[in-house]
C-alpha cells in the first residue's frame, strides 16, 4: 500500500513537472515570436535594398483598438516589433509641430476646429478620440514629444502635412533622430527644400509611374521610393533595385481587410513579387506574424 501511494505521488510530481517545462517551453517560444524593434537591424536593413527581409511600417502608429498618431501607438509599435512608424505632422496657428493627419481635429479629438487656426494650447485641451468614441488619457503629441518617445527605437516616416519644413529638419537634427528619420512627399519640390536644408536628410519621394520612379531616383538618390500597386510592375522593381533603392507599397484599405480575414498570404506574394520590401499597414501585428511565418522578416 505504501509503495502504491509512493507511485502516486511520483507521478503526481512528474505531470507537475512535465507541465511546468511545457510552460516555460511555450513562453519561450513567444518570447522568440513577439519581439521589440531592434533599431540596430533595421537600420541595417533599411540600407540593404536587396535584402529578402520585409521591412513593417505601422500607418499612424499601431492605432487598430488604439489611437492613431499617440504616443500609446508609438510604444505599441515598438512592443510588436515593427521596423517604421508613419506619422502625419501638421503645424498650429502659433507655429507649433504636432501629429495629425486631417486639416481639422473634429475625427480624432474631443474638441472641433481647424489646426492652423488653433493653438497648441487650445489643442492640447482636448484628448485623442478613437473610432466609435473611445476617449484616452492622451492629448494630443507634439512632434518634439513624439520623437524624445521612439529616439534610438525605431524609424519614423515623416508625412509631411505641413509647409514647415524648416521646423521639421530642426527639430530632427536637435533631437537626434536624424539616422532614424525620412521624410515623406509627393511634393518633389517640398523634398528638394529638405535638401538645402540638410543635404544628408534622408527622403522618401512617391512616385505614381516608371518614369515618375526614374526622376525620384535621379533628383534624389533616395534609399527608398514609394510605390503604389496601379504599377508595381518588374519594370519599376528593377530600376529602384539597380540603383539600390528600398521599395514601399501599401496595403492600406482592401489589402488590409484581406490580411484581417485570413488571405494575407496571397496579398504578401502579389505585393513582394517585383521587389517590393517595406510594406505600410494598418495592421502590423497580424503583418508581422504572416511575414515571420515564411520567414520573410528578421
Amino acid at each position: 500500500m505504501k509503495i502504491t501511494k509512493q507511485l502516486i505521488v511520483l507521478f503526481v510530481f512528474f505531470i507537475g513537472w512535465s507541465c511546468t517545462k511545457e510552460n516555460i517551453r511555450q513562453k519561450e517560444t513567444t518570447e522568440v515570436i513577439v519581439k521589440a524593434t531592434n533599431i540596430t537591424t533595421t537600420l541595417k536593413e533599411f540600407k540593404n535594398a536587396t535584402s529578402k527581409s520585409i521591412l513593417v511600417a505601422a500607418h499612424r502608429g499601431a492605432h487598430m483598438g488604439n489611437f492613431e498618431n499617440s504616443i500609446e501607438s508609438s510604444l505599441k509599435s515598438i512592443e510588436l516589433g515593427v521596423d517604421i512608424i508613419e506619422v502625419d505632422v501638421k503645424t498650429t496657428k502659433d507655429g507649433q509641430l504636432i501629429l495629425m493627419h486631417d486639416s481639422s481635429i473634429d475625427r480624432t479629438t474631443t474638441g472641433t476646429g481647424e489646426v492652423e487656426d488653433l493653438t497648441l494650447a487650445e489643442i492640447k485641451a482636448f484628448k485623442l478620440k478613437a473610432p466609435y468614441g473611445r476617449i484616452s488619457k492622451e492629448s494630443v503629441p507634439t512632434f518634439e514629444e513624439f520623437l524624445k518617445v521612439v529616439k534610438g527605437k525605431i524609424m519614423v516616416d515623416v508625412d509631411m502635412k505641413t509647409d514647415n519644413v524648416e521646423g521639421l529638419v530642426k527639430a530632427v537634427n536637435e533631437f537626434g533622430n536624424k539616422n532614424e528619420v525620412f521624410y515623406f512627399d509627393n511634393d518633389y519640390n517640398q523634398l528638394e527644400r529638405i535638401k538645402i536644408l540638410d543635404k544628408s536628410a534622408q527622403l522618401m519621394p512617391r512616385a505614381y509611374s516608371l518614369k515618375m520612379a526614374d526622376s525620384a531616383v535621379v533628383k534624389f538618390n533616395p534609399k527608398v521610393v514609394h510605390i503604389d500597386t496601379g504599377f508595381n510592375t518588374k519594370e519599376v522593381g528593377d530600376l529602384l533595385k539597380e540603383n539600390n533603392a528600398r521599395i514601399w507599397i501599401n496595403t492600406l484599405g482592401e489589402k488590409d481587410a484581406e490580411i484581417r480575414y485570413g488571405s494575407g498570404e496571397k496579398i504578401i506574394e502579389e505585393l513582394i513579387k517585383n521587389g517590393a520590401n517595406i510594406i505600410q499597414t494598418d495592421e502590423p501585428e497580424m503583418l508581422l506574424e504572416l511575414l515571420r511565418s515564411k520567414g520573410l522578416h528578421q
